[in-house]
């Protein structure tokens, strides 16, 4: 099959074992999944979704010639997301939302009890193996570190924002090459430049006010839909639209779930008021540190640039918002 993909391009795939798991129920619901959790009504125009960013993993590692174990290991490692993706730690109120680890605690669990188990084990593959994060680490690694998901994510959603053009992911992907299982850029100023453009998006998406916002009224009203009992814990496992479809019909005599779903489509407006407000909000931050080549050595962009570290230690904190709705 011939993949085409809004980063990366047209790229063949070849492997039986990959696209029976691109083709396979648990990888075709991540269609329905968003990115973020329900980005729509704050960000316009973003449509990327797990599915995207969980096959973009796989390209990438395979343009980088990762070994297939490796590439299967990147292709599925977002399927246990729930709808609304990291909106699930304000839903149910578990976990942690200052690290947003709910996915990764069930995705061992949730991989053996999918059909994945049963593909993997036709073409010869372990589940296990492909379980064990510390075979891959172009795949996956700790923060402020980068790696094949990171790297995809930021290239993505780069580009869905209108930060980035495919042209300058291209120049990004061709300043990379990976080593004994590190991502390592070409020079300084590509590393340095990609570890800004990172916290750029950090502060203006992923953790900025918008996001905390749409966390915390995606949660509130899943959260109330859940305790009315207009959907169960089981629709979180299904899609976003599926869960919406379910909860829909309860609007009209619900005045509470009206709100809640005014809210989380922004048709209420917010500010950010630490003196008198609705609502405290933490949301997940972080920041990167790459490695690159420069002056016949490897060193991360803060051994060279020894600001960069205070700004890894400050961009790492989780951000705090106190969230003042108009009504």
């Amino acid at each position: 099959m011939k993949y085409r993909d809004n980063v990366y391009g047209t790229i063949p795939i070849s492997e039986p074992v990959a696209i029976n798991i691109i083709n396979s129920p648990a990888m075709q619901r991540l269609k329905g999944i968003d990115q973020g959790a329900y980005r729509k009504p704050f960000f316009p125009g973003t449509p990327t979704n797990r599915f995207d960013h969980s096959v973009g993993v796989f390209l990438l590692l395979r343009i980088f010639k990762a070994p297939l174990l490796e590439q299967i290991a990147g292709l599925i490692h977002d399927v246990s997301h729930s709808a609304f993706s990291h909106g699930i730690e304000y839903i149910l109120k578990q976990g942690n939302a200052k690290t947003q680890g709910h996915q990764d605690n069930i995705h061992n669990d949730f991989v053996k009890n999918s059909e994945i188990t049963g593909i993997l084990s036709r073409y010869g593959m372990n589940v296990d193996d492909i379980l064990d994060d510390s075979r891959f680490p172009l795949k996956e690694n700790d923060l402020p570190d980068i790696c094949a998901d990171r790297i995809d994510y930021t290239l993505r959603d780069g580009v869905s924002y209108g930060e980035l053009t495919i042209r300058e992911a291209k120049e990004i992907l061709s300043s990379l090459s990976t080593v004994n299982g590190r991502w390592i850029f070409a020079d300084f100023a590509h590393a340095r430049n990609f570890a800004q453009f990172y916290n750029k998006l950090n502060g203006d998406y992923w953790a900025g006010i918008e996001s905390a916002v749409m966390f915390h009224t995606v949660g509130e009203y899943i959260a109330h839909a859940l305790q009315k009992h207009y959907i169960e814990l089981e629709d979180l496992y299904t899609t976003d639209q599926e869960v919406f479809n379910k909860i829909e019909p309860h609007l009209k005599n619900d005045e509470c779930a009206q709100l809640l779903h005014d809210r989380m489509n922004h048709h209420i407006n917010f500010i950010n008021s630490p003196g008198h407000f609705d609502t405290r909000v933490i949301i997940k931050s972080r920041a990167i540190d790459p490695l690159c080549c420069h002056d016949g050595a490897v060193k991360r962009v803060s051994e060279i640039d020894p600001y960069w570290t205070q700004t890894v230690q400050e961009e790492s904190k989780p951000k705090e918002y106190f969230i003042k709705f108009e009504q």
